[in-house]
């Protein structure tokens, strides 16, 4: 019998969720401080073989070791393309040319591609119009909290496009990655795998392009960022992810990007001393709304 990950959306896996959401929230801080010393390209080879090396040290102390399939290692490659290399390089470009902010305001579209990407490809994940109702109405949250200047001053509109391309490579990665369950990898292998077919597919291009000179010229700042970005908003990050994706399925996993800009904010109030304003109050009880209406026990009661 197919499960309905829509009902499975317990306490404990909202936690979850809201744990990812801080650990990518950081993401886009670490972004914007890596970018000014280092290309693009660099920035996301870097993240990505950083979080390799430490996932892997951490699942050889765990007695896990990496798979020798060919058909895991393919399916590696696949998840590494469409959840880390394209999604990586177009945000990380896009912030280049548009700030953070409406980075963030586009990437929380992700969960609205992901509800029709997975009615298409997932029998067990049918969009349900409750679902669809709060995917929207959480992104009219995210775009008022965030600010409808962002959304409309917005910059350049290939950038924009360029973050839309990574929330649809998001969806898509979520989708595929509901295969690994069948497979029996542990999360902690399956985002080490990830990562690391995805270094090997961005390291010889990052260095073809860009060379190794940022390396020696950036800021202490800078490497810290990257530090920070590899192993806690990636690392760390994709143990979470694959468990979330493993115990609900794609849509309910990325509903995360729902609550990255909340934590965002959350955190630049707690350790940037940013202010909090009456709108970004309103704009998280939207998105609190949203999420209640994608839930539906509360709904579903009244």
């Amino acid at each position: 019998m197919q499960t309905n990950f829509h009902d499975t959306m317990s306490t404990k896996i909202w936690l979850m969720l809201i744990g990812l959401s801080i650990l990518w929230g950081g993401s886009f801080f670490f972004v914007g401080v890596a970018v000014n010393d280092l290309p693009p390209l660099v920035i996301v080879t870097l993240r990505v073989g950083i979080a390799a090396m430490t996932l892997w040290v951490v699942a050889y102390a765990m007695g896990l070791r990496a798979p020798s399939s060919f058909r895991v290692w393919g399916a590696f490659f696949a998840m590494g393309l469409l959840n880390n290399v394209m999604p990586f390089l177009l945000i990380v470009w896009g912030q280049t040319q548009i700030a953070s902010g409406l980075a963030s305001i586009l990437n929380a579209s992700t969960p609205i591609f992901t509800v029709v990407v997975a009615s298409f490809l997932l029998s067990d994940e049918r969009p349900t119009p409750m679902k669809l109702v709060g995917a929207l109405i959480g992104f009219v949250g995210v775009t008022l909290m965030i600010g409808l200047p962002a959304l409309l001053g917005g910059g350049s509109l290939l950038a924009q496009l360029a973050i839309i391309g990574a929330a649809i490579s998001y969806a898509f990665a979520g989708v595929y990655g509901r295969r690994f369950k069948a497979m029996g990898i542990k999360p902690i292998v399956l985002a080490a795998g990830q990562v690391t077919a995805s270094t090997l597919v961005l390291l010889p291009i990052a260095l073809t392009i860009d060379g190794t000179n940022s390396l020696y010229t950036a800021s202490v700042e800078s490497w810290a960022a990257i530090i920070g970005l590899a192993v806690v908003s990636t690392a760390l990050a994709y143990v979470l992810y694959f468990k979330i994706l493993e115990l609900a399925g794609a849509t309910n996993v990325l509903l995360v990007t729902l609550l990255v800009p909340v934590s965002a904010i959350l955190l630049g109030w707690l350790f940037l001393d940013e202010s909090l304003e009456s709108v970004h109050f309103l704009g998280m009880l939207i998105i609190a709304l949203g999420l209640s209406v994608i839930d539906g026990r509360l709904w579903k009661r009244g």
